[in-house]
């Protein structure tokens, strides 16, 4: 069967390479035509488009690339129709692939699939109705999201497991370097390490880095150490890195949290993955006007926490600097506390621990896998 996978940043790529791996498993026939990254064209099939030119994040940059969105998203429009797959999936994305949802729904007669919802449940809720229009099938990577879906908005959902969680512990599985072959082979001196992750957009970069390199390098005992997006070129961090003492290391995120000792990370899939690999952490996130979206995320935002970890745990687990709290003090306090023998760093490591297990031990490609090549023979 032909299956048409559209993504818009690196944390799809990432999920959609599995899943077309774990869809080949149970279709051998299977044919690929996509939207997105260097770990999708390895599994095999057609790009057409690299994800780097879809991911604008924020009204500005999103205003400024306009022309090039509405181009790519005729582009896909009209590819999608030329190339009539047996179905199209969507990986998270919404502002973009609901838009083409909608058009294929209305248009053709493909079925249209979700892997990883849209955060609706955090903001824009009205998006159920689109959802439940244009979305045949939706596949959930959140267990909370069953209760959303199926109870809030009587929206039949499969809940297939976490992919995070399970490319994690495949990972740890299989990984056997030492800290020290580690630390040599990127250059690094022998000091324990405390992690950055600041973000896989070149926005979120901006706005979270500087505080992030300022507050790290209180700690005089720690090495710093970015992990480099893959989608980011070397030459945007040295605006910021130029005058420090860091360093980075581009695409070994989990070789990096693997012997951290702890980490400074925006909010997003970076914070399931930190915890999953008991990173203890400080989740930052710098927003524009922060008194205004200090009281639109008191009256307006529908969720009580931005990070993976505190949703999914339904408690506050990790510390979110965000709005009028993403101060360089704040991330210096919250860091300290979470240093070798501080004891609200066993606190977060036993929350972990609680966190994980809600999360089950699903393969989350493999199960999304066998339910749509069910699905689509069966139609």
């Amino acid at each position: 069967m032909k299956y048409y996978l559209i993504v818009g940043e690196a944390s799809g790529d990432l999920h959609a390479s599995r899943l077309m791996e774990s869809i080949r498993k149970f279709d051998e026939g299977a044919a690929f035509r996509f939207f997105g990254g260097d770990l999708m064209q390895k599994v095999g099939g057609q790009r057409v488009r690299h994800y780097e030119e879809l991911a604008y994040m924020g009204f500005i940059p999103v205003l400024l690339h306009l022309p090039t969105i509405i181009k790519n998203m005729n582009l896909c429009k009209q590819d999608i129709v030329k190339w009539q797959p047996d179905v199209v999936i969507l990986v998270d994305y919404p502002g973009f692939n609901l838009k083409i949802a909608k058009y294929v729904h209305k248009n053709t007669k493909i079925p249209v699939y979700y892997y990883i919802s849209p955060k609706i449940w955090a903001w824009k809720e009205w998006r159920i109705r689109a959802i439940k229009r244009d979305v045949r099938e939706m596949f959930s990577i959140l267990p909370f999201e069953i209760d959303f879906y199926e109870r809030k908005h009587n929206y039949k959902i499969h809940y297939v497991g976490n992919p995070t969680a399970e490319e994690v512990a495949t990972f740890k599985a299989q990984y056997t370097e030492s800290k020290d072959e580690f630390c040599s082979r990127n250059g690094l001196n022998s000091k324990p390490i405390i992690a950055i992750l600041s973000g896989s957009r070149k926005q979120e970069i901006k706005d979270n880095l500087p505080a992030m390199l300022e507050a790290g390098s209180r700690f005089e005992d720690y090495q710093l150490v970015i992990a480099g997006a893959p989608s980011i070129d070397d030459k945007f961090y040295e605006k910021y890195i130029a005058d420090k003492d860091v360093k980075i290391v581009k695409n070994e995120t989990y070789q990096l949290l693997s012997h951290a000792t702890t980490a400074i990370v925006t909010s997003g899939t970076a914070t399931l993955e930190t915890a999953l690999f008991n990173v203890p952490q400080v989740v930052c996130y710098k927003t524009p006007l922060p008194n205004l979206i200090r009281f639109a995320f008191n009256h307006i935002i529908k969720v009580k926490y931005i990070s993976l970890v505190n949703l999914i745990a339904n408690k506050e687990v990790v510390q979110e600097l965000m709005a009028e709290r993403f101060r360089i003090n704040n991330i210096v306090n919250e860091v300290y506390k979470l240093l070798p023998n501080k004891p609200a760093r066993q606190t977060m490591l036993d929350d972990y621990k609680t966190m994980q297990e809600k999360l089950g031990d699903y393969c989350a490609p493999d199960n999304a896998a066998i339910s749509i090549v069910h699905l689509l023979k069966n139609e």
